[in-house]
């Protein structure tokens, strides 16, 4: 998730955006004929940062609700075959791109930053693949993960009943306190990831909608241009949020980065 979170960082906000915030320091952009490539491999990092999420939340899923699958599905070996298999998928989504973009940037700051043939702009190949696009990425996602989180949020409470239950006959115990303390957690958790997504996602989504609606002639209202822009940078922030919020909302994580701030000063001590 990190690694893919850094090449949409890399690819969108750097390759991209900087050279349409400085065009004249840039323009020489216009004349390399890469765009294509540089589209393909972008739409391929965003769909790994969205479908990691995905992935990472089914693994939380599974070990949380399916005691007796969590012993054969989460390994190193699975993770490894899911996440291979993510990144080809992803990769063979997007090569479309390629052929349907030109190989100049226009260094407008547009949903597709390439410059595109004229037919395929207006043609209805066109708006059925760009809405299959957004279908894919984020809006099917963003159901399974609200999906899931359901069934685990679920799952955790008809177990804290039965804990409960079983508490009420007992005199019960600090460790007893522990579990519920750490399952709270663990809805906050899960109902902040779906949230998150939802909500940076969601602005640039519309607006993208919108802009395809505008070139093929349905025109509804006006959207002004700070929409984009706030879209843009929401979807950016989106990339990164999801991996923090999983890493730092861990115990162990938060124990290894103590670990690390404190080990100059130890070994200066020592």
């Amino acid at each position: 998730m990190a690694v893919a979170d850094l090449l949409v960082i890399i690819l969108d906000l750097i390759w991209r955006h900087i050279p349409i915030v400085y065009q004249e320091q840039f323009y020489f952009l216009r004349y390399i004929p890469v765009c294509n490539i540089h589209a393909v491999l972008l739409y391929a990092a965003t769909d790994c940062s969205v479908w990691f999420t995905v992935t990472f939340t089914f693994d939380r899923f599974v070990a949380i609700c399916c005691q007796k699958l969590k012993s054969k599905y989460c390994s190193e070996k699975t993770a490894a075959v899911v996440l291979g298999t993510v990144t080809v998928l992803s990769c063979l989504k997007n090569i479309f791109w390629y052929f349907m973009l030109t190989a100049r940037y226009s260094l407008w700051n547009l949903p597709w930053f390439c410059d595109g043939i004229i037919d395929v702009y207006f043609s209805r190949v066109w708006v059925t693949i760009e809405f299959l696009h957004h279908i894919l990425t984020p809006t099917l996602p963003f159901l399974l993960i609200l999906l899931l989180n359901v069934f685990t949020v679920r799952h955790i409470f008809v177990t804290s009943r039965a804990r409960r239950r079983l508490r009420a006959h007992t005199n019960g115990d600090g460790q007893c306190d522990t579990e519920m303390r750490n399952r709270k957690k663990s809805i906050i958790l899960l109902f902040v990831i779906s949230a998150n997504f939802i909500l940076l996602w969601s602005m640039l989504i519309v607006y993208s909608i919108w802009n395809r609606m505008w070139l093929i002639g349905y025109v509804s209202i006006t959207v002004n241009g700070f929409v984009q822009e706030l879209g843009f940078m929401l979807q950016l922030l989106s990339c990164c949020t999801n991996t923090v919020i999983y890493a730092v909302t861990q115990t162990k994580f938060r124990q290894q980065l103590k670990n690390v701030l404190k080990y100059p000063f130890t070994q200066i001590y020592q």
